[in-house]
This record gives C-alpha cells, structure tokens and sequence, in this order.
C-alpha cells in the first residue's frame, strides 16, 4: 500500500514540491509533537494526532466497566502467565507521527522485558483495545485503525459497550491492513490471537458477575 502511494506521487510532474511542502510540515509538526510531551501530565489523558492535541472528555459508566472488567482479566492473566505487560488508559503510544493512549494494550514477554521505569514513550503493543464513545468512534475506526495497522499492531478489539459487541481485527502482513477476524456478541466467546490462551466470554467485558467467575476460572487454569 505504502509503495503504490510512494510510486503514484512519484509520477506526478510536481513531486519535489509537493515533498518539500510535506517535509516543511512534519517538521513544524513534530516540533508541536515534543511541546506536546512536555506538556503532557499524569492527570491529563490526550493523544497528539495529525498535529493536533486531541483530549479526552470523561466516559459513560458503560465505557468504564467494560475496560475495567476487561483490563481485570487480561492484566491478571498476563500476570499468573507471565506472558508479558498490560496497561490502560495512560500508557503513551508513540509511533512515527502520532501519540496515542489506547484504553489498553498488551506487549509481549520479549518487548516488556525491555521497560523501564522512567519510561513514558512505550512501542506499538501486539493487542490494542479501544472502547467506542460518542467522542471516539471516528478516530478508532479511522485513523486510529489504520494507524495500529500500519505499525505492526498484531490485533485490534473494537468494543461497543451499548451494543455489547466485540470487533477483533487481525492484522494482514502482506497488506499491513486489518481484517476482520470475528464480529462477537454477548452469548459468545472471545479468543485472543495474540495472547496465548486467553480465552474469555465476551459477557464478562460487561457483566460484573460474569467476570468474576471468569478470573476464577482463569486463576484456577493458570500455568
């Protein structure tokens, strides 16, 4: 994808202009891009995007419980596996343009191993979770899934919490795109493809009692 556009503005007769123009501007950007970091503090949740500083109005109680229960799961079991890191809400996202802090995300044994503690700018993690709000649909299903994809993100859990429907993408390495891998509701069961035997229902992202007893089963099946 990236050579066809790469061959397609080469082709035009004002390609040196039109990169010089594109250089000028990511250069003024990224310079936003480190006032963005200094900038940015451990009580503000914002993303820098395409230049921009985009912050984050607070959520719905819905959107809180799903990434809570979630998050409940995926850390805990990480954890008892020691299949490596997970992190929600304030763990920055850097790639080549843009800073995100996905609602949560998950870095294999071998990539957490490489933390350290004054860390604030952290790789793109292998699964990237977002919880949809009014605010966010847009970014998450446009720049944000391209963006994931383009970097390597192995997996992406677009969650619904007033549907209560999980979207899991698996990335293509051929195309360096998302696609789909299964359309999840409620009665259904969710199988990371990434974290190795995760497997959760897909109830438990929504209902408390449900997810309890999934981080029993969880803790009782632990390696």
């Amino acid at each position: 994808m990236i050579n066809s556009r790469v061959h397609d503005l080469l082709e035009a007769p004002d390609a040196k202009l039109v990169i010089e123009r594109v250089q000028a501007i990511l250069a003024d950007e990224a310079q936003r891009r480190r006032a963005f970091r200094e900038w940015l503090r451990d009580d503000v949740k914002a993303e820098f995007i395409n230049g921009d500083v985009i912050m984050h109005s607070p959520v719905k109680r819905r959107h809180l419980d799903a990434t809570k229960y979630l998050e409940n799961l995926l850390l805990n079991f990480v954890m008892l596996n020691d299949l490596g890191a997970v992190d929600s809400e304030k763990a920055l996202v850097g790639l080549s343009r843009n800073d995100y802090e996905p609602d949560i995300c998950y870095w294999n044994k071998e990539t957490a191993s490489s933390f350290v503690d004054d860390q604030m700018e952290h790789p793109a993690p292998d699964l990237i979770v977002e919880i949809l709000s009014k605010s966010t649909t847009g970014r998450d299903r446009g720049i944000k899934f391209d963006d994931y994809a383009a970097h390597g993100v192995g997996e992406y859990w677009i969650i619904d919490p007033v549907r209560q429907s999980v979207e899991q993408y698996r990335l293509d390495d051929a195309t360096m795109a998302f696609a789909v891998a299964n359309i999840l509701y409620n009665d259904d069961t969710l199988t990371a493809l990434t974290v190795p035997g995760f497997t959760i229902p897909v109830r438990a992202i929504f209902d408390q009692a449900t997810n309890l007893a999934t981080l029993k089963s969880l803790m009782n099946t632990a390696s």
